[in-house]
């Protein structure tokens, strides 16, 4: 494993995970971040979080490949450059529909192989911790893990021959639980619940430790002038 520069990449990809990683347009992601950030960061900040969540996937040893679903040209080809493979968001259905495509598209190639998605918001992302969770996952046919609220979800996987079915939005740990998918009851993966979808949530990110790409625009903005503890 290496990282050169921002760029985190698995030199030895004898993971057996592959990463559905959806994002919406950059003009309408994080709509509720752009009252603490303004708005024309907002989308600088949603690209930058899936750029450090992305980095951190690559850089996890039980991950072989991260598929980023995405109709967003410029973010589609920061992406890329980190080692993302980009598929369209052909169903233009929701964020669901995107990651049962995402999901169907690794299975394509790769019919047994385990598949998780996970959020594009993780920019406090650590590669052990997730290997930690992957590793949790395996051990069922579908699992999930809790936000860092305890409401939504960050993280679904499924295993080989097993569909994904997302309920994402909302209540959807209920809605996982619900499904039959195994609760992720794991300590120490603060950094796989930490979505950001607010300042508050931001600045707990920050505190956690963020990737280059956010931690760049996060301490600049005037809201978290001054050191962030951590």
């Amino acid at each position: 494993m290496r990282t050169e520069g921002e760029i985190a990449t698995n030199t030895d990809p004898a993971g057996p995970w592959s990463l559905v990683v959806p994002l919406k347009p950059l003009a309408r992601a994080k709509s509720r971040l752009g009252r603490a950030a303004g708005e024309s960061v907002r989308p600088r900040l949603a690209l930058a979080f899936a750029q450090d969540t992305v980095a951190a996937a690559l850089s996890c040893a039980r991950v072989r490949d991260v598929v980023v679903v995405t109709d967003d040209a410029a973010a589609g080809a920061a992406l890329s450059a980190l080692g993302a493979r980009i598929v369209p968001d052909s169903p233009a259905a929701g964020l669901n529909a995107a990651l049962a495509y995402g999901a169907r598209s690794v299975r394509a190639l790769a019919p047994a192989r385990p598949v998780a998605a996970l959020n594009a918001d993780l920019p406090a992302l650590r590669p052990a911790e997730l290997a930690r969770v992957l590793d949790f996952a395996s051990a069922f046919p579908r699992a999930f893990l809790r936000d860092a609220a305890g409401i939504g979800t960050t993280f679904l996987s499924c295993a080989g021959g097993v569909e994904l079915r997302p309920a994402f939005g909302g209540p959807s740990a209920a809605r996982h639980l619900a499904s039959g998918a195994a609760e992720i009851a794991l300590p120490g993966v603060d950094s796989v619940r930490r979505d950001v979808d607010t300042g508050e949530d931001l600045r707990v990110a920050l505190a956690l430790g963020v990737g280059a790409h956010t931690e760049r625009l996060g301490l600049a903005l005037p809201l978290f002038a001054g050191p962030v503890e951590r």
